[in-house]
C-alpha cells in the first residue's frame, strides 16, 4: 500500500479559504499547476501565483448564476481517468483532457445557512453540486488522485507536502477518499434532514 504518486496538477475550488494560502505556495513551489474558479482564482491570484481559469481549460464560462462551473467531462475526465488503464489515456489525449492529480474542495455551507434561520431559497441555493461531484470523483479514483474534501484536512495535505513535496502514498490517499465519503454523507444527510424537516 506504498504506492506513490507525484502532484503536477491541483483543481482547487474552496468556499473556505483560512488556511489555503500556505497549501498553494508549498504546490507551487514543487511545480504544480494551479486551476481554479471564480473566487478561488482570484484568491489564488492575490497571492501572487498563477492560476489557469477552469473556463479557459473547458472553454465554457461559468452559467446559470454560477451553479455550472466544473461540471464537465474535461474536469471529471482528467480527475476519472485511470493512470494505468490505455484506452483511458487514449481518450484523454484524444479529447485533449489533461490529468488532474489532486482536488481541494470546502462545500458551500449548507448547515449553517440553515442554522442561520435564511429564507428556503438562499438555504437551497447552498446545496453545493459540483464540489460534491468533484469530492466523490476525487475519492473514487484514490489510486491515482488526492482528494481534500474540506477545510479541516488542509493541515494533514499541508503536513504531507512539507514532509515529502508533492507526492503521495496510496495509503494517504485512500484515508483522504475515506473522509471525501465521510463528508459527502454529513452534507446529503443534513440536506435530506432539512427537505424532511420542511416537508411535514
Amino acid at each position: 500500500m506504498s504506492e506513490t504518486k507525484k502532484i503536477k496538477t491541483a483543481l482547487v475550488s474552496v468556499y473556505h479559504k483560512e488556511g489555503l494560502d500556505e497549501i498553494l505556495n508549498k504546490l507551487y513551489k514543487e511545480g504544480v499547476e494551479l486551476i481554479s474558479t471564480g473566487g478561488t482564482r482570484k484568491f489564488i491570484e492575490s497571492l501572487g501565483l498563477p492560476c489557469k481559469a477552469v473556463e479557459d481549460l473547458t472553454t465554457y464560462p461559468s452559467i446559470l448564476g454560477g451553479r455550472v462551473k466544473t461540471l464537465h467531462p474535461k474536469i471529471f475526465g482528467g480527475i476519472l481517468a485511470r493512470r494505468d488503464e490505455k484506452g483511458d489515456q487514449e481518450q484523454m489525449s484524444q479529447y485533449g483532457i489533461p490529468e488532474i492529480d489532486l482536488v481541494i474542495v470546502d462545500l458551500y455551507p449548507f448547515e449553517e445557512t440553515v442554522a442561520s434561520g435564511a429564507e428556503n431559497q438562499s438555504i437551497i441555493e447552498k446545496i453545493d453540486i459540483g464540489g460534491i461531484s468533484l469530492i466523490r470523483a476525487g475519492a473514487k479514483n484514490y489510486k491515482d488522485v488526492v482528494i481534500i474534501p474540506s477545510k479541516i484536512q488542509y493541515k494533514t495535505l499541508f503536513d504531507i507536502l512539507d514532509e515529502n513535496g508533492a507526492q503521495t502514498t496510496l495509503e494517504q490517499r485512500r484515508k483522504f477518499a475515506e473522509a471525501a465519503f465521510g463528508v459527502s454523507s454529513h452534507y446529503d444527510t443534513a440536506i435530506h434532514g432539512y427537505f424532511e424537516k420542511t416537508n411535514k
